[in-house]
C-alpha cells in the first residue's frame, strides 16, 4: 500500500490541536484590551478570555484542512480532537493530585490555581467547541457545494463568523453564568458582564478571521502546488 505523507497535513493538525490545547489552559484569565472605537456594550475596553486568539486558530486551522481533504477528515480531526481534550484534563489534574518535592519552584498551590481549569470554564469551553467546530465544517462545505469550489474568501469568513459567534456565546453563557448559578461554584455575571464578553470576545475572532483568510489562500495553495513532490512510502500489511 502507498502513502502520501502530508507535512501540510501534519502541520495543520499539530497547529490544531496546540491551539486547542493552549486554549483551554489559557481560557480562565479574563483580559481587558483598549479599544479604538466605543463599541455597543463593550464601551471603549474589550474584555475577552485568554483563550480568544489561540481559540481562533483552531477554525483557520479548520478550513485549510476542510479545503485540503474533506468535510469527512474535517470532521474527524474535529470530533477526535474533541476526546483528546479530556486525556489534556487528565493529565493536567493528575499533576495537581501528585505530591509536590519540598524544592519544587511552583508550589502545589500556585500550580493548581494556574493551570487547575474550573468547572465551568470546562464545561463551557467543551460545549462551546463540540457545537462551533461542527457548524463550521457544515457550513464551510455547504458554501464550497453552493460555489462550485469557487470564493475560498467567502466560505472561510461565513463559516468563521457564525460558528464564532455561536462558540462565544455558548462559551461565555455557560463558563460565567450558566455553571456557577447552576452549582453555585461562584458568582453568575451580570447581564451586562455577560455581553461586554460576548462583545470583545467575538470583536477579536472577527478580526482574526478577516485577517486570517490570506494566509488559508496561501497555504492551500502551496499544499496543492506541493503535491505531486512529496515523498511517499510504501508499506506492506
Amino acid at each position: 500500500m502507498t502513502e502520501r505523507l502530508s507535512t501540510v497535513q501534519v502541520a495543520l493538525v499539530g497547529l490544531f490541536v496546540t491551539a486547542l490545547v493552549t486554549a483551554q489552559l489559557t481560557a480562565a484569565k479574563v483580559l481587558a484590551v483598549d479599544s479604538p472605537l466605543t463599541l455597543p456594550l463593550a464601551g471603549d475596553t474589550l474584555f475577552l478570555p485568554g483563550a480568544a486568539l489561540a481559540y481562533a486558530l483552531t477554525f483557520f486551522a479548520s478550513d485549510a484542512y476542510a479545503e485540503l481533504y474533506g468535510r469527512r477528515a474535517a470532521q474527524v480531526l474535529v470530533n477526535v480532537a474533541f476526546f483528546l481534550n479530556f486525556v489534556m484534563l487528565a493529565l493536567v489534574w493528575s499533576t495537581i493530585a501528585a505530591p509536590v518535592a519540598p524544592n519544587s519552584p511552583v508550589g502545589a498551590e500556585a500550580f493548581a490555581g494556574v493551570l487547575g481549569p474550573s468547572t465551568s470554564i470546562v464545561v463551557g469551553s467543551l460545549a462551546a467547541y463540540l457545537v462551533s467546530q461542527n457548524w463550521d465544517v457544515v457550513v464551510f462545505h455547504a458554501l464550497r457545494d453552493v460555489t462550485d469550489g469557487a470564493h475560498l474568501w467567502l466560505r472561510n469568513l461565513v463559516s468563521t463568523g457564525t460558528s464564532q459567534l455561536i462558540d462565544t456565546v455558548i462559551f461565555v453563557t455557560v463558563a460565567f453564568f450558566a455553571v456557577p448559578a447552576a452549582l453555585g461554584t461562584g458568582d453568575p455575571l451580570p447581564t451586562s458582564a455577560l455581553a461586554a464578553l460576548i462583545v470583545g470576545q467575538y470583536v477579536l475572532k472577527l478580526l482574526i478571521a478577516l485577517v486570517d483568510t490570506p494566509f488559508v489562500y496561501a497555504i492551500v495553495g502551496f499544499a496543492r502546488r506541493s503535491k505531486r513532490s512529496e515523498p511517499t512510502v510504501t508499506t506492506t500489511e
